[in-house]
């Protein structure tokens, strides 16, 4: 019997030198890795930033009138501030009595609302000092005005004292919308005050006319206003400016106590009490009624309340339902929950067959007479 010897060959023992090529040989493979992962981060990075850079062009290409307006808009159309002239600026050496801190100006009149918004009456300011501080801000102000069918025929005299009386020595532009274009005089302007004449639809009803000027002022607001003007002051073209308005109206969103109503009390106040209706005010709520013949406000607090408004007013169509007393219900409607920065008393929309109050030291936008069945017929 012959035994056999099986020999096996048996591995070499592991060097330090196989040690390091290993680690190299890994070292390798990740570093290759990285370069690969590195070159797609590079390439999607150049990629995002001609998209995005396309993107822009485009956007800055177009010219069309503004879609969907966002509230940032007006915010980034208004002229930069020019915050180093507004540290160094002064008001010049005015003269004008001490003010009191423990003295009212006036008594017989409510000066400041709950909220803290000042009710303008007549010595209840100094217009030298508010003026001259407005005029650091180079500001521009609209007057719109709607003429339509027999209501153009007070354009003239509208017209002719704004220019005596309306925002002496600032920049305005008059914005008139009519259904006559042809009608509307041509008067002689002075220095930084501009006519633009805007067609506007005639409708039947005087009622749908009067609402229909919501929509009007918010979508031209967002196709040239905000372009044009920093604040709008919106009034009836059935009126003349009697003494002078000036920027003691302006403020964001300001409105004017009704003549006929400044001392009624809450529930006997003409707000629309039907629930059906998108204007309604329960009998429990609302501090003020305002007449809707005169308002004014910065172009971003008229977009908001002309937008709110003509919405509300969309609604009640749609259910058949028709407030009041039409867009004032809603504009009423807006104020309750969206309180005016500033109210104006009824100097600022006074109607002379009212007669003579004690409290009116001043009457300074007035209503023309009229026979108001026939201008609305």
């Amino acid at each position: 019997m012959v035994l056999v010897k099986t020999v096996s060959k048996e591995k070499p023992p592991f060097t330090v030198s196989d040690k390091v090529n290993q680690d190299v040989s890994v070292k390798m493979k990740n570093f290759q890795k990285m370069k690969n992962y590195l070159k797609c981060c590079c390439v999607l990075l150049v990629i995002f930033v001609l998209v995005f850079m396309v993107s822009m062009v485009h956007i800055w290409g177009q010219q069309e009138p503004i879609d969907d307006f966002k509230e940032n808009s007006l915010a980034v159309s208004q002229r930069c501030i020019d915050w180093d002239k507004l540290q160094t600026a002064s008001l010049p050496n005015l003269k004008y009595a001490k003010p009191s801190a423990l003295q009212l100006p006036r008594t017989d009149v409510n000066i400041l609302t709950p909220w803290l918004a000042p009710i303008i009456w007549e010595g209840t300011y100094n217009y030298d000092i508010i003026n001259e501080q407005f005029k650091q801000g180079n500001y521009s102000i609209g007057l719109v005005v709607f003429a339509v069918k027999k209501y153009v025929q007070f354009l003239p005299e509208f017209l002719r004292t704004a220019e005596l009386y309306f925002m002496v020595g600032h920049k305005v532009h008059y914005y008139v919308f009519t259904d006559q274009p042809e009608a509307v005089p041509n008067i002689a302007l002075k220095a930084n005050r501009f006519l633009h004449v805007v067609e506007s639809n005639p409708y039947k009803r005087w009622q749908d006319i009067s609402m229909q000027r919501m929509e009007s002022i918010y979508r031209h607001i967002e196709n040239h206003f905000y372009k044009e003007v920093d604040y709008l002051v919106c009034a009836d073209s059935d009126m003349k400016f009697n003494d002078y308005v000036g920027v003691e109206i302006l403020d964001e969103l300001v409105a004017t106590l009704h003549p006929a109503h400044y001392g009624t009390e809450r529930e006997s106040l003409p707000y629309e009490r039907r629930n059906i209706s998108e204007a309604y005010i329960p009998v429990d709520e609302g501090d003020f009624y305002y007449m809707a013949a005169f308002y004014a406000g910065t172009v971003h607090g008229i977009y908001k309340m002309t937008k709110v408004c003509y919405d509300a007013i969309k609604k009640d169509r749609r259910k058949g339902v028709e407030a009041v007393w039409h867009e004032e219900s809603h504009f009423n409607k807006y104020l309750v929950y969206h309180k005016p920065t500033k109210v104006l008393s009824p100097e600022y929309i006074w109607d002379n067959d009212m007669g003579n109050r004690e409290i009116l030291k001043n009457k300074r936008f007035i209503a023309v007479p009229k026979d108001h069945d026939e201008i609305r017929n």
